[in-house]
């Protein structure tokens, strides 16, 4: 399971059921989180649980001193999750992506809303995208501090 990670001061997701219907915003933070989440064939629940942890619990927020030494537990930073199957895109060879390590949509849902409950368990604000749908994902970048996540 992957999670690419941008610290945002705001981001927000709309949706639509293809790239020209009308859309509706479907999610939306304040400071905190943008987390792109990809799911592969050997993902389970406790890969879900892992990324979750992980992720209430990063050391990127500001510390007001300069310095990335708080946790989204520690500032109640908000997060938006959003499931990207095409983090799992193989890119080595030709011009056009492989997705075939991309878990499936009816495999790859549940665990990206096990992510979610589990970072809600621990207490987070979350927001999400909607799956099999067309989105945008909106965000205002802060640092810009950006990482890719695996477990």
């Amino acid at each position: 399971m992957r999670g690419l990670v941008q610290r945002v001061r705001e981001a927000w997701v709309t949706a639509a059921e293809d790239r020209d219907a009308p859309r509706d915003e479907v999610g939306r933070i304040g400071a905190g989180l943008a987390v792109l989440v990809g799911v592969t064939h050997e993902d389970d629940v406790a890969a879900a649980h892992r990324l979750a942890d992980k992720l209430y619990h990063l050391r990127v927020m500001d510390d007001g001193a300069g310095g990335m030494n708080l946790s989204c537990a520690d500032t109640g930073g908000e997060l938006l999750v959003v499931s990207q199957f095409t983090l799992y895109a193989d890119t080595r060879k030709g011009r056009r992506p492989s997705f075939v390590d991309a878990a499936r949509p009816e495999v790859a849902e549940p665990l990206v809303d096990e992510v979610v409950a589990r970072l809600r368990q621990h207490g987070a604000t979350v927001a999400t995208g909607r799956f099999r749908t067309h989105m945008e994902v909106h965000l205002v970048g802060d640092g810009p501090v950006t990482l890719l996540l695996e477990v």
